[in-house]
């Protein structure tokens, strides 16, 4: 069983459903081209993250693209920290078919602290409703840091390995230079981490080799029951294609049988509370 940790689908931009901004995406990529795309590399399921660059808080396409893909898609809806309702809005989402969590953002521009008001109602209201907390904190781990130990009942899921990484070629000079708070971050058990978008950090070509020293560090603080494999496409289109996220996984030889089951779908299969099912 492998499991996409992280994944965007999204409709072309139309006055239908216009974007909110127009990031170096493909034009479109469907729930049905997804799940193609899914389908080509053996995938068998997929947690679908409602595009925030896209459509913001509002999740209605991963509705549509979950009801008609009911056993490959979950689905996760990013939620307003300003949203004074937001309590209600977690409540709503909790009864929506296929919902497995909520996301926030927290941006290093946005200068939340992590006793935000906002945050607070957010991480209080994912206990009361048992949904786990998405949270993207890249360039921001200090605050994302806190805010995990300021909520020790509330589970998070980090995404993208918790590291900046690029939407386009070359990485970055020093991709890894956070990764000893990453380390640190992984004392912390009301938390698991995303190994989404790992491939954009790599400074040579595809099979990308140099991210697996990197790695081997994260799933020794981690553990492997709390890392999530994830691709992070289409957010990652420009410098890595769905195939090639995911087969260096697959293929590699760091990885045992055990390893890769673990860290391509059982702990995402445990952090969600979901598994797929495929026909």
């Amino acid at each position: 069983m492998i499991i996409d940790s992280q994944v965007h689908a999204y409709e072309a931009n139309t006055p239908k459903r216009p974007w909110h901004s127009v990031p170096n995406w493909p034009p479109h990529v469907t729930g049905d081209e997804m799940v193609a795309a899914m389908d080509a590399v053996g995938v068998d399921g997929a947690i679908f993250i409602s595009a925030f660059s896209l459509y913001q808080y509002d999740a209605s396409y991963a509705i549509e693209v979950q009801k008609a893909h009911p056993g490959r898609m979950a689905i996760v809806k990013p939620v307003n920290p300003d949203d004074p309702a937001v309590e209600e809005v977690i409540a709503e989402w909790k009864k929506v078919p296929g919902a497995v969590g909520v996301r926030i953002m927290l941006y290093p521009e946005g200068k939340r602290t992590a006793t935000d008001p906002g945050l607070d109602r957010i991480c209080k209201a994912v206990v009361k409703h048992d949904l786990p907390l998405n949270m993207l904190c890249w360039g921001n781990l200090d605050v994302g840091t806190a805010l995990v130990d300021r909520h020790p009942d509330t589970r998070f899921i980090l995404d993208h390995l918790a590291l900046m990484q690029p939407r386009t070629p070359p990485a970055p000079d020093k991709p890894w230079a956070d990764l000893p708070k990453v380390i640190e971050l992984a004392k912390r058990k009301n938390a698991v981490i995303k190994v989404s978008g790992a491939c954009t950090l790599s400074k040579e070509a595809y099979p990308f080799n140099d991210i697996w020293d990197p790695l081997a560090r994260v799933f020794d603080a981690w553990g492997f029951e709390r890392c999530l494999w994830g691709t992070d496409w289409t957010r990652a289109a420009a410098v890595v294609n769905y195939e090639q996220a995911v087969r260096p996984f697959v293929e590699t030889k760091r990885l045992s049988a055990s390893e890769r089951a673990m860290l391509m779908g059982g702990a995402c299969a445990k952090a969600y509370r979901w598994e797929p099912k495929k026909g």
